[in-house]
């Protein structure tokens, strides 16, 4: 079973960048979708953005312009570029990978990012 591990996070000043990425150890194959989750403090995980295997992405409104997802390679299927950061984008941030049939691996402990002076 693969095992999906970020990285990337860190702490950052606003207006600031981060590129994140997402590795996997193990074999994964007929992937549908990737995508970021971000959980802040006290709510509930949230997708954040995602990309199919067609091509076709899909962001939060509130990221939409500043982040973006892409697909990269067999070790390090996706990164996730994050600018123009703002407090708002404080939170773990996980990686998942889909296949038509469900997961293709098991979620890491996710990374934190967060937005301060």
């Amino acid at each position: 079973q693969a095992q999906f591990v970020e990285s990337g996070g860190g702490v950052v000043q606003p207006g600031g960048s981060l590129t994140r990425s997402c590795a996997v150890s193990g074999i994964i194959y007929e992937v549908a979708m990737m995508a970021w989750y971000r959980q802040a403090p006290g709510k509930e995980r949230e997708s954040v953005a995602s990309i199919t295997a067609a091509g076709r992405t899909n962001y939060l409104d509130s990221v939409k312009g500043r982040f973006t997802i892409s697909r990269d390679n067999a070790k390090k299927p996706t990164s996730l570029q994050m600018n123009m950061l703002g407090p708002e984008a404080t939170g773990v941030y996980f990686c998942d990978i889909q296949g038509g049939s469900g997961a293709l691996g098991r979620w890491g402990q996710g990374t934190q990012v967060t937005v301060s002076l």
